[in-house]
């Protein structure tokens, strides 16, 4: 077999002009001069004999052929990494890191006991957990940033396992002025008032799963906050139910009495994302996800 031409190394610099947005950023982003990285990128264009990059005002931009051959080559750089995450973790056994991306809507008492359970059972092993809403666990599935992830939505060319379902309720404060309205709530009569929701926090294709579309909107990042904004009254949202419990039963704030959609079930998966890598670390969080789930709900994990 004839020796590559190109070194995977001139495609990572390659990837971190494209990323950074020109050659200083990309040398910063890697501890390298600036030189060098000039020089790898000419390198690896002359060893192609195919332009890479032309130079539009101040920054480099990629060529038809530079989009195409980086594209292919980012999957390379991503089988690389996860070739030498395979040699660390047969050389130690655990994993060095276990990264748990986890939906905010899972309930955080039960993830809590999880991370404990995972605490003991892998001292060794540095976690790494990370909340996502909405479309941010189908961006750590496909970008590999993660081990295992909770997601809401399974993205194409993926498969995970039913974990749980979460109920999330339409409530505002007591004193709310949708609550003295004297019929069913309709979409109509919500669009006039303030709702709250919580901000996508994937990047890739984001969306606004729960917002009636109405500009009157206030964005928050975590759905504690969601229920903070809730509680002072400044707008209703729809929460999950293992959140609000507790200012329900205190009648802090009330279910609104909707015509339809005042409750609605959002299925959570549970995803291994790199099977033939996944390490004993990795796999325990697997079955500490499985053990954890609500009894009354067994029955549809059930073959």
């Amino acid at each position: 077999m004839a020796l590559a031409k190109t070194s995977l190394e001139q495609w990572a610099v390659l990837a971190a002009v494209v990323d950074h947005g020109g050659f200083a950023q990309a040398a910063a982003a890697l501890n390298k001069s600036q030189s060098a990285v000039s020089y790898a990128v000419a390198r690896l264009q002359e060893a192609l004999a195919v332009p890479l990059l032309v130079i539009e005002g101040r920054k480099a931009v990629l060529t038809a052929h530079g989009r195409v051959l980086l594209k292919r080559s980012r999957s390379l750089l991503v089988d690389l990494a996860k070739l030498e995450l395979l040699a660390r973790s047969l050389e130690q056994g655990w994993e060095p890191e276990l990264r748990l991306v986890v939906d905010a809507a899972f309930p955080r008492e039960r993830l809590l006991s999880i991370v404990g359970e995972l605490q003991q059972l892998c001292p060794n092993t540095q976690m790494q957990l990370s909340d996502a809403v909405l479309s941010g666990a189908e961006d750590a599935i496909v970008d590999g940033t993660a081990d295992v992830v909770v997601t809401t939505r399974m993205p194409p060319g993926h498969v995970g396992d039913w974990l749980l379902d979460v109920t999330f309720v339409a409530v505002a404060r007591s004193d709310h002025a949708l609550l003295s309205v004297d019929h069913a709530l309709t979409p109509e009569d919500l669009t006039r008032h303030v709702q709250v929701v919580v901000r996508d926090s994937g990047v890739k294709q984001p969306r606004d799963d729960g917002w009636l579309g109405a500009e009157l909107r206030c964005t928050v990042s975590s759905m504690e906050a969601s229920l903070a904004t809730v509680e002072a009254g400044l707008a209703y949202a729809w929460l999950p139910e293992h959140l609000i419990r507790g200012p329900l039963e205190k009648g802090v704030i009330r279910r609104l009495p909707l015509v339809a959609g005042g409750s609605r079930n959002v299925p959570l998966s549970l995803v291994l994302v790199n099977v033939d890598l996944a390490g004993p670390a990795a796999r325990a969080a697997v079955e500490a996800f499985q053990r954890h789930r609500p009894l009354a709900q067994l029955d549809r994990a059930a073959p």
